[in-house]
């Protein structure tokens, strides 16, 4: 019985190692106000949060990483809360993407506009509601669906608090785990704005500026 435990548990860290994907050599992080950091410049606890990006949904470390790097403990329980918000949420990824650009532009954060735009609108979001986000107005023409998911997002991103008729709607349409995942993406996608606009995070090159300030 105790060679046949070993055995398992051999496989199992086998297994893991073999599920890893490794470390670019020739990281290149992005950053501004903090500078990128290198491979070489890399502790252990800096590095293994950098092989859980890399063997994670993103497979990358673009965004607010580098920053989190500085307090990697921080860094990689916040970048696996994210994964899990964003790749397997409750609601359909066209809803998530939704609110979670309605965060960036709350926060004015022009790289997560960007990067997100892309993803909603990949993800079937209709154009119509994307530019009308970017321009702080109600969507025109919304599904009902992105309706219940507009109305709790927007009253929540903009008077911190959730009318019962809008809780109930949300709830009623997604369920109690459909609040909380909903609420909770927008936490992070918050977190991660305050991030990147505190960096002062640099869009790819060759990308200009999308978003008029609002506040």
């Amino acid at each position: 019985m105790q060679t046949y435990s070993i055995g398992i548990g051999m496989a199992v860290v086998l297994g893991l190692a073999f599920a890893q994907t490794p470390i670019p050599k020739d990281l290149k992080l992005r950053g501004n106000r903090f500078k990128p950091l290198t491979l070489e410049e890399l502790t252990p606890a800096q590095k293994t949060m950098i092989q859980d990006l890399f063997s994670g949904d993103r497979g990358g470390a673009n965004g607010p990483f580098n920053v989190w790097l500085r307090s990697p403990e921080v860094g990689n329980l916040a970048q696996k809360v994210g994964a899990q918000l964003r790749f397997h949420s409750s609601l359909p990824n066209k809803l998530n993407e939704f609110a979670i650009i309605m965060t960036g532009r709350f926060w004015n954060a022009e790289y997560e506009w960007q990067a997100h735009k892309r993803l909603a609108l990949k993800a079937g979001l209709n154009p119509a509601i994307v530019d009308a986000v970017a321009a702080n107005k109600r969507p025109p023409n919304m599904q009902r669906d992105e309706e219940v998911v507009y109305n709790f997002a927007h009253e929540l991103l903009e008077t911190r608090k959730v009318s019962d008729a809008n809780f109930k709607a949300m709830t009623g349409m997604f369920g109690e785990r459909g609040a909380v995942d909903l609420t909770s993406v927008m936490g992070y996608y918050c977190m991660v704005s305050m991030i990147l606009n505190i960096d002062e995070y640099p869009l790819p090159e060759g990308a200009k500026p999308e978003l008029k300030t609002l506040r």
